[in-house]
């Protein structure tokens, strides 16, 4: 394994690649979480993908992990993490498209990619969509609210709210909760949070008319990432499979899966 720096708009990306065959794999994260996180949660195995013996490429979004950033929130909107992830393959596959991994955000990151340079990419995997379109603005305000506490108490008082807040079942049920605190530096937590809150998924227009192969993998009853955003884009996207999570088991498969439908 490889780790290397990448400069792009006001930040500089923290990259790991593991070199392989075949087309290059990019792995992207959640919202407020990283590499580490992903490894210590346990439940994302893209190690999996790596073992399949491909190229598989993670990093830090900007704000993120071990990647620096700018207290500026419109640097946190997916259609502008997709620019890094499109300056990103420019370095690690400039000749061929790669397959990708998105969690979450880097669902988000992804699609805006996807719609603005489709030749880049080859198949998808879709793992817990977020919210989008009529389910986004509560979680908006949610995120507003939140950058609101972290920037007047700091994320003490955040992670005193989340802690409060209800586990999603699957996860407490393969005794993956609580979650990993966000590994967001504090200055840059509150622009991360608003950049959140004012990004949507691309127009259902654009996305209707993208050709690749794609597989969603929601998990089930969890409100920050509702099934219904993956039957949205099942019917939207003209090539896409839908397989909900809804065991520990299922959980953690996963891996396994995602590379099986790489492969």
């Amino acid at each position: 394994m490889t780790d290397r720096g990448l400069d792009v708009g006001g930040a500089r990306l923290s990259v790991d690649v593991r070199a392989g065959r075949g087309p290059v794999v990019v792995a992207l994260h959640g919202l407020s979480s990283s590499r580490a996180c992903e490894d210590a949660s346990g439940f994302f195995g893209w190690g999996a993908v790596a073992a399949a013996g491909r190229t598989l490429v993670r990093y830090d979004a900007r704000g993120h992990g071990r990647s620096t950033g700018r207290p500026e929130p419109g640097d946190y909107g997916w259609r502008a993490l997709a620019q890094d992830l499109l300056a990103l393959l420019d370095d690690v596959s400039p000749d061929a498209p790669v397959d990708a991994i998105g969690v979450s955000m880097g669902t988000g990151t992804l699609l805006h990619a996807v719609t603005a340079a489709p030749q880049r990419f080859r198949k998808l995997a879709l793992v817990i969509p977020p919210t989008a379109w009529a389910t986004r603005a509560a979680q908006a305000g949610f995120y507003r609210e939140a950058a609101d506490v972290v920037a007047a108490q700091g994320r003490e008082a955040l992670a005193a709210a989340a802690a409060a807040a209800p586990p999603v079942p699957l996860l407490a049920q393969g005794g993956w909760w609580p979650l990993p605190g966000p590994d967001v530096a504090d200055a840059l937590l509150p622009a991360v949070l608003r950049g959140a809150a004012d990004t949507d998924l691309p127009d259902p227009d654009r996305l209707a008319a993208l050709p690749h192969e794609v597989l969603l993998r929601p998990w089930a009853d969890d409100p920050g990432h509702p099934v219904s955003t993956s039957q949205r884009l099942a019917e939207l996207l003209a090539n896409a499979t839908l397989r909900v999570t809804r065991t520990a088991d299922e959980l953690r498969a996963l891996g396994a899966d995602v590379a099986d439908f790489l492969a």
